[in-house]
């Protein structure tokens, strides 16, 4: 009988309380994280670069090919959290690269991790660009939209009021720090405020003509001028 009622008080202790958010993990990497992220400490590095620095969302288009400039460097991670960012950041900064663009949170939002946890790492990502390099441009997109009209990621969906939050305090910090912020958010969505159908896959992930909208956001805006 005692062990039965150790067993039970162990297990109200172990147990989140009914209403508890979910826990969270800042130590998450992706499976591929440390093969990538060797791989582009092997490449050379050059002030002349141009990196793009995120998650799968931005790795999932030949920027190089995408935008016909050929000193674009992709540094996306499929599944990468803004921890991971910081965490492998001094191999984006160490060649003093001329932009970094950055596009980083979604998957963070899907974890549960809290939006200040988020925004403090994009405060750590800034300072430590400035700092190890600072001639180097930076630009921070907005998170996208998501729509959960689809499946296969549900943890990202009906997250929308984070989304919103987390882009709102980035649109406050890059004025704050006078970095360039570049909306993502606005032109993806669609007349039901979901990401457009007409540029994702999946409701998270874009297709061809979703990476081809976002290098026309780049070209319009001029980001790419020297």
């Amino acid at each position: 009988m005692k062990n039965i009622l150790y067993l039970l008080i162990l297990f109200s202790f172990a147990s989140p309380a009914i209403g508890q958010k979910p826990a969270w993990d800042s130590t998450f990497r992706p499976p591929t994280h440390t093969a990538k992220w060797q791989q582009f400490k092997s490449y050379a590095n050059a002030n002349t670069d141009i990196i793009s620095l995120g998650n799968s969302i931005m790795a999932g288009t030949d920027w190089m090919e995408l935008l016909g400039e050929p000193h674009a460097r992709n540094r996306g991670i499929s599944g990468d959290i803004s921890f991971g960012i910081v965490e492998r950041l001094d191999e984006v900064t160490e060649g003093k690269p001329a932009k970094v663009f950055i596009l980083i949170g979604i998957n963070d939002i899907s974890r549960n991790i809290p939006d200040s946890f988020i925004l403090d790492n994009y405060r750590k990502i800034i300072h430590r660009i400035k700092s190890a390099s600072p001639t180097t441009k930076i630009y921070f997109h907005t998170l996208l939209p998501v729509n959960n009209e689809f499946t296969q990621f549900k943890n990202h969906y009906n997250k929308d009021e984070h989304i919103l939050y987390v882009n709102d305090e980035l649109k406050k910090l890059a004025t704050k720090e006078g970095i360039t912020l570049i909306d993502l958010y606005t032109p993806f969505l669609n007349a039901n405020n979901k990401l457009d159908k007409q540029y994702t896959m999946d409701g998270l992930h874009l297709l061809p003509s979703g990476y081809r909208k976002w290098a026309d956001i780049l070209k319009k805006g001029k980001y790419l001028d020297k």
